[in-house]
Formats: C-alpha cells, structure tokens, sequence
C-alpha cells in the first residue's frame, strides 16, 4: 500500500512539475529553441521527486526479507515446507509462507538463476567485517537496481586425513604395604606377616569395531617380607607372578565372540618357607601354559557398572614345565620328568564392579579340568580408593588343585589374603 501511495505521489509531482515548464516552452517556441532556465527547472523537480521517494521507508526488523534481494540461494526452509503432509506453520507466519513460495516459484520457473545453496554459505561461513571508511550510499539509482554479489575471501584450509586408531592402550600399577596371611599348604610357600607389594598391569586391545577383536594383558605382582622368626631368610617373597592373558575374538553375535585364549603364568624369584633353605617354587618351577578354544561373552551390565567378559571353552590344551627337577613331583608331574601336556576344558571369568564411588571389586575366576584332576583359581581384589593416588587393597585369594603332591594332613584347598595400603595410579 505504501508503495502505490509513492507511486501516486511521484505521478502527482511530475504533472505538477511539467505544467510550467510546458508553458515555458511555448513562450519560448517561436525559434525552436528551449531555454537553459526551463532544463534547470525540470532538473530540478526531478531532483526533488527523487529525496521524497528516497525519505520513504518500510521499517521491518525481520531478516527473512533479505532472502528477496541477496543473491539468489537455495534455501532447504522452502522445500521442507512444500513437501510437509499438514504445513501447520501457515496459519501462525504469513510472511514465512509467502517468503517460501515466492522462493519456491523462482527455483521451479528459473533455476538458473540461483547462484548458491545454504549448505555452501554453511561450510564457508560468515564474511569476515572489513575495518575502513564507512560505506557512503550510493547516488545512482541504476547502481542500486542491480547490485554486484560481494563473493568471500577464499581461505586456505589445510586437511590432514588420519588412519583409525583401532587400539587401546592403558593399565594401572601401586606400591603399598600390607599384612599377609598364607595357609599352611600354599602351593608357593610363604607366611603370614607383614611385606611390601608391588603391582603392574598393562592392557593392549585391538577392535576394529567389525568382526576382530584381539585383547592383551600382562600382569606382573612381586612382594618381599621381612619375619623376625626366620633365621635363615633376611628377604622372602610374599607375592610373585608373571602372567600373559591374551585372546583373539571374531564375532558371532553382538555380544558373542568366537574365541582363542592363551594364559602363561609363572614367577620372578625363589619361593620358600621361614626358617627353610628349600627351594619350594622359582623362576619356569613351574610355568604353565593353557591354550584353549571356545566362545567369548561380552559383560556390559548394571548400567555400564559390571563390565568384563566370561570364556567358555570345552576343549583345551594344557601344557605344564618345571626346571628344577626335585619339584615335580609337587606339582603333579611324574618323577624325573621336566614337562606334562593334557587336555580338557577350561573357564575364565574377568570381571570389574564399579560399586561405588571410591569402591571397586575386580575378580577373576579360572578353571581347568581333564576330567581326572581340576585346578580352580579365584582372585578377588577389593580397591578402596582415598584420591586419585591413595588407595587401600584387600586381597582374597582361595584356590583348589587335586592335582599337586600335598603333604599329610593338607587339603587340596589353599588359601592366601592381605591387606595393603598405598600409592596407586591408573592409565
């Protein structure tokens, strides 16, 4: 409406304008010739009609208009729109709705003139504001009728494609002091008593988030104890394994692997009893490798806060070496021999419970059986940590094998735990 009443307003102005310079001209018409004055008039009116047109203004604080006169871009809002089964959006904007047809009528009747899309402006992003003088407006109306587009600056990127990463490494390690307690018949040696302990525990596992999973980890525990009581020993082991766990998964299921496990397990140093100078365990006195086949579930409960993963394999190959001949007796082997193989079934549980906060339960429940003789291993660590540095352990640790020379009176049930506190750090 405004700009029909401009319109009129010119129209007007103009008349009115050429009335006396009409009249002019006749005066002045008897030689042909027009007079400088009425040229300077007529300028003049026009110069006049063009500041009232110019003073006229719609003021409007919606941005939309100016999808109208930038550039023409392919807007996604305009196709979204037309292809909605209930546009509900009509009723509450109208100038939304009039905004994407009169763009959709343009891109079906003259898609050559769009000259870029919303998704281009997006990965460009916004033009960078120039400092200078401020931009004077422009006189002429034909400059202002066909605008040139303003293109922005072409920035180099630089873009650096990577190979995935498909391992993960990390692990944990302490060193504290502990009270130990042994029983008896301890497959190891040992007593209870009072000892420093240290722990390492390394993981590398690959997952290609596909079919492979390949899992690693290496633990190493080693503890010295001093005894009072023990006259012939200033320094005896407390604790002491070296173990390898690893396991290559191809996956069945979602949770289900295929699986092949390897555990190797034996010690750093000699293992003896107070006031002994026997030799009860050393380094490879013994070693046992398990190599097994079987299926692999993976443990994701309770909220992600029981994880961990449960081996079932019913064959398995066990292979069992001790150096030191005088033992071999001790751990099931026959007299003078170094080595023994077998076969069986075999069972690894490896779990971790976040119980609480600063409470976690780690536990490992291994088995093997040939159907004459089991071994059964159940490690239980209870962490309760202080900080992020400062943590207390309690360490459950039952086992069963009727398979070892036990002496008179012994059960073929062992039992070791301790209580320690100090210095511990994850990766």
């Amino acid at each position: 409406m405004k700009i029909r009443i401009g319109l009129l307003i010119f129209a007007f102005l103009a008349t009115c304008a050429s009335a006396p310079a009409q009249h002019a001209y006749k005066r002045g018409g008897k030689d042909g010739v027009i007079s400088k004055q009425l040229v300077a008039n007529y300028a003049d009116s026009l110069q006049q009609v063009r500041h009232r047109l110019d003073s006229l203004k719609v003021e409007s604080g919606d941005s939309r208009y100016a999808q109208l006169f930038t550039p023409l871009t392919f807007y996604h809002a305009p196709a979204n729109q037309l292809l909605r089964l209930n546009p509900q959006q009509e009723a509450t904007d109208s100038l939304g709705t009039m905004l994407d047809r009169t763009l959709i009528n343009i891109y079906l009747k003259r898609p050559d003139l769009v000259r870029d899309t919303e998704t281009h402006l997006r990965e460009v992003g916004a033009p960078l504001a120039t400092q200078g003088k401020p931009k004077k407006n422009h006189t002429d109306i034909v400059k202002e009728v066909a605008p040139k587009a303003i293109e922005p600056d072409a920035v180099p990127m630089d873009i650096v494609i990577t190979r995935p990463n498909f391992w993960t490494i990390g692990g944990d390690y302490f060193l504290q002091f502990l009270q130990n307690y042994v029983s008896s018949n301890w497959y190891k040696g040992g007593e209870s008593n009072y000892s420093v302990l240290g722990r390492l525990t390394m993981l590398a596992n690959y997952n290609n988030k596909q079919k492979v999973k390949w899992e690693n980890k290496l633990e190493l525990r080693l503890g010295y104890q001093t005894s009072k009581g023990d006259s012939v020993h200033t320094l005896k082991t407390s604790d002491d394994l070296i173990r390898y766990t690893s396991k290559l998964g191809l996956q069945a299921t979602k949770k289900w692997y295929y699986t092949i496990q390897m555990v190797a397990q034996t010690q750093f140093a000699h293992g003896y009893k107070s006031n002994d100078k026997k030799v009860y365990s050393d380094f490879f006195s013994p070693f046992n490798l398990n190599l097994s086949v079987g299926m692999d579930y993976t443990v994701d409960w309770l909220d992600h806060k029981l994880m961990g993963s449960a081996h079932l394999a019913p064959l398995a190959f066990n292979w069992k070496y001790v150096g030191r001949e005088a033992l071999a007796t001790r751990y099931g082997l026959d007299e003078g021999k170094h080595g023994m193989t077998d076969y069986g079934s075999e069972c690894t549980f490896d779990l971790a419970w976040q119980i609480a906060e600063n409470i976690k339960w780690k536990t490992r429940l291994w088995g093997y059986t040939t159907y004459k003789r089991a071994e059964i291993e159940w490690e239980n660590t209870i962490t309760f940590q202080f900080n992020r540095y400062i943590s207390t352990n309690l360490f459950l640790y039952p086992r069963f094998d009727d398979g070892a020379k036990r002496d008179d009176g012994d059960s073929y049930w062992q039992f070791k735990e301790f209580m320690s506190i100090g210095f511990s750090y994850s990766f």
